[in-house]
């Protein structure tokens, strides 16, 4: 009889920790897939190449006027003129392209922390590690690949989720970027109008 409740006994522990291991494995997962979605992204910028018609050269070509006078008008007169319309021109449109700067042509570039493949790789070990303590002595071989396969899994998702979070932000960037180039570039187009009405009611042919 007591050899026989010494056994029930050891059998009930053993169903215990068995049932505790195959609990635990489950919980492990969940709980690093949501501490991995917690890390930030940061946001780098990072200075592109300047294309050969973009800044200050050619934001003179776009407002640069040229003016012949049709009338005889003198040299000082021709000056004064093209003072006079150029405030106008500013005057009608808010806009002074002497004093209205764009930033330096940037490419914002969104890097994700931690890169990609980090996730991967330490939940890989962390599920190794804890499938082999899961597994105990006589199966730590078997629980440690099943913990690394499951780990490696889990970290695999996270890293793609954060690339894919970065990528989504880098083009938000990239569509803000256009949005201001086209709203700078109709303000540019609004002054050449304004000043050439001006000059071609004084006497000038503009071009």
């Amino acid at each position: 009889m007591r050899i026989r409740k010494i056994m029930k006994k050891a059998d009930g522990a053993r169903g215990r920790r068995q049932a505790l291991r195959a609990g635990l494995l489950p919980l492990f997962f969940l709980t690093v897939l949501l501490l991995a979605g917690c890390y930030p992204a940061v946001y780098q910028p990072v200075s592109g190449p300047v294309p050969a018609d973009s800044g200050a050269a050619a934001r003179a070509r776009m407002t640069q006027l040229y003016f012949y006078p049709k009338m005889g008008q003198s040299q000082e007169r021709q000056s004064r003129d093209h003072y006079e319309c150029y405030n106008w021109a500013v005057q009608q449109t808010h806009f002074d392209p002497s004093r209205s700067q764009v930033p330096p042509v940037q490419r914002v570039r969104v890097v994700p922390m931690p890169p990609p493949g980090h996730d991967t790789a330490v939940l890989a070990v962390a599920g190794a590690v804890l499938g082999a303590l899961i597994g105990g002595p006589r199966h730590a071989g078997e629980g440690a690949l099943i913990g690394a396969a499951g780990g490696a899994f889990t970290g695999a998702v996270s890293d793609a989720s954060r690339q894919q979070y970065a990528q989504q932000m880098e083009e938000a960037y990239a569509r803000r970027d256009r949005t201001l180039d086209v709203q700078y570039h109709a303000k540019e187009l609004d002054f050449r109008r304004a000043m050439s009405a001006c000059l071609e009611g004084r006497g000038y042919s503009v071009q």
